[in-house]
C-alpha cells in the first residue's frame, strides 16, 4: 500500500527530473546550475508533496477507514468527530460519515434499550400472570380433591378463586389499555370539559372506599368555572387511578386532598396524601410498567401495578406530563396540567329577555 512518503518521494524526483531536463535547454546552464536547480526542486516538491499528502489526504482517509471499520463492528461508542481543517479536501465527507455513524449509535442505543426493556416487560407480565393464576389454580385443585363437598369451605375457596380470577382480568384490561393507547387504536375525543365536575363524579365512586380505610378524601372547590380542552373518558381514568393510589397507600386517619392551580394558560391539578410517601430514587422510574417501590406490600395492597404507566400515556396523548413530589413519612403529591379553556360570561337575565 502507498504512503505519503512514497508517493512524496516519486512526485519529487519526477519534478527534479522534469526541471533539469527543461534547464539543461538552455544554453548558458552548467552541470553544476542543474545539480544545484534539481536539488531545490527536489527538496522543495518533496515537502509540499508530502505535506499535503499526510496532513490533507492520507490522515484523513485513515480516519475515515477507522469510522467505516467500527461502523463494521459496531464499536461506536467512543467515536469522537475529528476537528478538519477547513482546506481539507475530504472535510465533507469526514463529517457525512461521522453524522452516519452517530445515527447509527443512536439507533443501536435505542434498540438495546428496547430488547433490555422487552425483556424486562416479558418477565414482569409473567411473575404478574403467574400469581393470581396459581393462586387460582391452587383453590380449584383444593375443591377437586374433595373439599368441593365442605359447603363452608367450597364457599370460602370459590370467593378466593374469584378474587384472583378478577385481579387477573384486571390485569389484563390494564395491559389491553396500555397497549392500545400506545398503539394509537385508542383516539382521543377532546372537548372542553368542566375539570371539577369531572373529579366530583370520580370521587363518588371512592366515597365508600375512603371510610373503608379511614381516609378522608378532599375535592377543594376553584373560586371559578374550569373548563380544560380534553378527553372526559381518559382524564377519568387519570383522576381514577390517582385517588385510588392515594386512598391504597395512605396511613390510617389519612387525607386525600384534590385542589387546583390555575394560571393563565394552563391549570395544574393535584392529587396530596399523607402515606408514608416515596423515596427520592424511586420517584423518577414509578411510571414504569409494574414498577413498584415495596413489591411485596404493594401486591397485598392489590392493582397490577399498571395504573400509572397509564396516567403517563394518556396525559402524553394530551401533550403534557405527571409529575410527583414526596416526602418519606409525610406523603406524596401527584400533579398534571391541561390547557385552559377561558369559560363563556353568563348572560344576565335582562340579555336573554
Amino acid at each position: 500500500m502507498y504512503s505519503a512518503r512514497v508517493l512524496a518521494l516519486l512526485l519529487a524526483a519526477s519534478i527534479c527530473l522534469v526541471t533539469s531536463l527543461f534547464l539543461s535547454l538552455v544554453n548558458d546552464a552548467t552541470a553544476q546550475v542543474l545539480i544545484v536547480a534539481g536539488i531545490i526542486s527536489f527538496s522543495v516538491s518533496y515537502i509540499l508533496v508530502f505535506i499535503i499528502l499526510e496532513y490533507l489526504v492520507f490522515q484523513e482517509i485513515n480516519r475515515i477507514y477507522k469510522m467505516l471499520d467500527k461502523l463494521r463492528k459496531s464499536e461506536l461508542v467512543d467515536l469522537e468527530k475529528a476537528k478538519a481543517s477547513q482546506l481539507n479536501p475530504l472535510k465533507k465527507i469526514n463529517e457525512e460519515i461521522h453524522s452516519f455513524a452517530a445515527l447509527k449509535q443512536k439507533e443501536i442505543d435505542e434498540l438495546r434499550k428496547l430488547e433490555t426493556f422487552r425483556k424486562e416487560f416479558v418477565a414482569d407480565v409473567s411473575h404478574e400472570l403467574k400469581t393470581p393464576i396459581f393462586a387460582a389454580q391452587g383453590f380449584v385443585h383444593t375443591l377437586l380433591d374433595g373439599a368441593v363437598n365442605d359447603k363452608n369451605v367450597r364457599t370460602k375457596f370459590l370467593r378466593k378463586a374469584a378474587k384472583s380470577l378478577d385481579g387477573l382480568d384486571a390485569l389484563v384490561q390494564d395491559l389491553l389499555t396500555l397497549s392500545q393507547i400506545e398503539t394509537g387504536d385508542i383516539k382521543m375525543k377532546f372537548e372542553n370539559i368542566d375539570l371539577y365536575e369531572l373529579c366530583v363524579e370520580v370521587m363518588d365512586q371512592f366515597e365508600q372506599r375512603g371510610k373503608n380505610k379511614d381516609v378522608g378524601v378532599k375535592l377543594v372547590k376553584p373560586d371559578e368555572m374550569i373548563i380544560v380542552y380534553a378527553d372526559w373518558l381518559r382524564i377519568s381514568q387519570v383522576m381514577t387511578n390517582l385517588i385510588s393510589n392515594a386512598i391504597k397507600y395512605n396511613r390510617e386517619n389519612g387525607n386525600v386532598t384534590i385542589h387546583f392551580e390555575i394560571g393563565k394558560k394552563y391549570v395544574t391539578t393535584f392529587v396530596t396524601d399523607t402515606g408514608d410517601g416515596i423515596p427520592e430514587n424511586h420517584l423518577n422510574r414509578i411510571f414504569e410498567r409494574f414498577y413498584r417501590v415495596e413489591k411485596s406490600r404493594s401486591r397485598e395492597k392489590g392493582g397490577t401495578g399498571l395504573g400509572l404507566a397509564i396516567v403517563k400515556h394518556i396525559l402524553e396523548g394530551h401533550g403534557t406530563k405527571a409529575e410527583a413530589t414526596s416526602q418519606v413519612g409525610k406523603g406524596s403529591t401527584f400533579s398534571f396540567k391541561l390547557p385552559l379553556v377561558k369559560a363563556a360570561p353568563k348572560q344576565s337575565a335582562e340579555s336573554k329577555a
